[in-house]
């Protein structure tokens, strides 16, 4: 990743979530909620490298690795 999301997108994602939650008529947030809005809410904020470009990498991968990565507890 050359630059990656900032403390904003943060927030701004879990806006997103609860949001996806409220509309799922629930009025708490579950992993799942930000999962789904993840690709939405990030995608546009992440710039590939340019050896990430070359091989192809797209930031919709790069957010897949990340949610795959990260424990859900």
């Amino acid at each position: 990743m050359q630059f990656g999301a900032s403390p904003r997108a943060g927030i701004h994602l879990l806006k997103a979530a609860k949001a996806h939650a409220f509309l799922a008529g629930r009025a708490y947030v579950l992993p799942e909620d930000v999962k789904q809005m993840t690709h939405d809410t990030l995608r546009h904020r992440l710039i590939p490298t340019y050896r990430a470009e070359a091989e192809g990498v797209s930031t919709d991968q790069i957010l897949d690795r990340i949610l795959e990565a990260v424990p859900v507890r």
